[in-house]
């Protein structure tokens, strides 16, 4: 078993912690190399039309990555439970581990028929129109027909990694990123196949993810080898699994509401120079948001664990030095990009000035409370992680809800400065009401486990 490096009676839990924490920052770091490549190739061979229109494609296709982080979170959170178990749990964690697999089947054959039947409609909806709405559908055709290997890319590595192997994790990621930078060379700079190059870059990279992922559990380096596995579909598991996962998915159905509501604003109240500045941003703001999801999902693991094992003093640690590492990290990096913010625009585009002003506007205005947001997700993440779906499934809507209000008003008010503030105002209140739910949570367990 792989159990004993995470033993309860481990005195060095902050090693434990970035043991796991740094191969799984590493890991979604890497793995955002694919959009973030994407944007930089996008940005410089095609322009702000061709930036606005991936950030139109990439709320539709992260509604796929977000099934995939469902099954990877939810049906993970349950193998690691049972690990912390104890030895004789390991044939249950095996059985947590096939209704993984079954999800991302299901799930990979319903994200394609959703794009199939929505996907044209959802980049109308957002009102893309003209030369940005044939890019996008140039885009989006291709993960049209290959969504398994989304879903499947997404969830792998975190199957992995609660197989307590964090490192192996992040080589499948790494892997997929260098594919994925060298194919968008090939296709979108050498062929010029525009953005449809670049959607068959990343698709070709998360088909290698998630072929690896497979060959290593039928592998000698894992102790549920699929192999000597009963295949029967496990009802149960999978249920359980969609409920714990679900509040994943709405994160991500969240992020991609709220960015398909700003593209939507942005065209109401400007014009496609916006969209584009918005997705620069994006690009910027999601290798801090990376990060956080790299330091909430190096926790998973540990925090089901200990919850399974009945520690809650380790537990309450781990969740502390996480949430030192999101928000420092998080205001470390508002910081940088307020104070550099021409040179980071750059690395996207630099053929137009409008582009540069409208870009530095949004880094100023968009992104202050940044790192409460990365906050935010990982108190999601940790009430998923000690069974608790339903706060997890709340703190998901009440994110998405709270912030509707400020994106109706203060863009009637403020014009386009008001779209860029509506995020970080409305993630002052949302972190008032979250810090104390966690807090709360951890000293009722601590409460619970001197009682017994």
């Amino acid at each position: 078993m792989h159990s004993p490096s995470l033993s309860s009676q481990d005195p060095h839990i902050q090693r434990t912690f970035w043991r796991f924490a740094l191969p799984s920052i590493a890991a979604m770091l890497v793995s955002g190399l694919y959009q973030i490549i994407d944007g930089i190739f996008v940005g410089h061979y095609i322009g702000y039309t061709g930036l606005a229109a991936i950030n139109m494609v990439w709320p539709i296709v992260f509604v796929i990555s977000g099934l995939g982080l469902l099954v990877g979170m939810g049906a993970g959170s349950i193998l690691s439970m049972r690990r912390g178990e104890g030895e004789q749990a390991n044939s249950k964690a095996q059985q947590a581990l096939i209704a993984g697999l079954w999800l991302i089947v299901i799930f990979g054959l319903i994200g394609s028929a959703l794009l199939f039947i929505f996907g044209d409609l959802a980049l109308m909806w957002q009102n893309a129109a003209g030369e940005v709405l044939q890019q996008g559908k140039e885009y989006l055709i291709v993960f049209t027909y290959c969504a398994l290997f989304t879903v499947a890319a997404t969830a792998l590595p975190m199957l992995v990694r609660n197989d307590d192997n964090p490192y192996f994790a992040t080589v499948l990621l790494s892997l997929g990123a260098i594919i994925n930078i060298v194919l968008d060379y090939v296709f979108v700079g050498v062929l010029n196949f525009g953005l449809q190059g670049a959607a068959i870059a990343t698709i070709l990279a998360q088909a290698t993810i998630t072929v690896f992922g497979i060959a290593y559990f039928c592998s000698r380096y894992t102790q549920l080898n699929l192999c000597k596995a009963t295949w029967l579909i496990p009802v149960k598991d999978m249920i359980q699994s969609v409920k714990l996962g679900s509040s994943c998915l709405i994160m991500y159905l969240y992020t991609s509401f709220i960015v398909a509501i700003h593209n939507w604003l942005f065209l109401q109240y400007g014009t496609s120079v916006d969209i584009g500045a918005f997705a620069i941003v994006g690009y910027l703001m999601s290798i801090y948001y990376l990060l956080a999801q790299g330091v909430a999902e190096g926790m998973q693991p540990q925090v089901s664990f200990y919850y399974g094992a009945q520690q809650p003093k380790p537990l309450g640690k781990v969740v502390g030095i996480a949430t030192k590492v999101i928000l420092i990290s998080g205001f470390a990096w508002t910081l940088i990009l307020n104070l550099m913010p021409t040179m980071m625009i750059h690395l996207f585009s630099q053929r137009s000035p409008e582009l540069l002003q409208a870009a530095t506007m949004g880094i100023h205005l968009h992104l202050p409370m940044m790192a409460l947001d990365g906050f935010i997700a990982l108190a999601s993440v940790y009430f998923m992680s000690v069974n608790q779906s339903g706060r997890a499934f709340l703190i998901s809507i009440l994110n998405m809800l709270i912030q509707i209000p400020f994106l109706i008003f203060l863009p009637k008010w403020f014009g386009i400065e008001g779209i860029w503030m509506a995020m970080p105002l409305s993630n002052i209140p949302m972190f008032i009401i979250v810090a104390p739910m966690v807090w709360f949570h951890i000293r009722q367990r601590r409460a619970v486990a001197l009682a017994i």
